[in-house]
């Protein structure tokens, strides 16, 4: 159940979200082994007059992307592949054939399980329902003694 938010500038054709979205939900699919059919992508764009790198007007297009996922569930490498491609891909469709500033970021924020649900329910109760799920199949398929 990751979410994604990703924060650019300066302002871009509105069609470009669909591939932003669809592309980062792909490298989170692939990267981070989350399941694509539940990942949110929230898209900002905003003017460049309204970020700023070292105190100075920006000088090319700019990222910043943030990804929460369940504390725990992602491998060092894992998170390292997901900021690699996500930063590749950012690059390769907000600035075709230049860069993007410097400081653009892809930050994995790990959340405590407790801390964040989905469908109403946090991810420790959903966790601890996966859990108890084949326990409570095991009772019912054993045979009667």
């Amino acid at each position: 159940m990751p979410t994604l938010n990703l924060r650019i500038a300066p302002l871009q054709n509105p069609d470009r979200y669909q591939a932003l979205a669809a592309a980062l939900t792909e490298i989170t699919a692939r990267t981070l082994d989350k399941r694509a059919a539940v990942t949110a992508v929230v898209i900002e764009d905003l003017p460049a007059a309204r970020w700023w790198i070292g105190g100075r007007d920006l000088q090319r297009p700019t990222a910043l992307l943030e990804i929460s996922v369940t504390t725990g569930t992602n491998t060092p490498a894992q998170k390292a592949a997901f900021i690699a491609q996500a930063h590749a891909e950012l690059q390769r469709q907000l600035a075709p054939g230049a860069t993007l500033e410097e400081a653009s970021y892809v930050i994995v924020r790990e959340v405590p399980a407790a801390d964040w649900g989905y469908a109403g329910q946090t991810q420790l109760a959903r966790q601890h329902a996966r859990q108890q799920a084949p326990a409570a199949r095991d009772a019912v398929a054993a045979p009667a003694a």
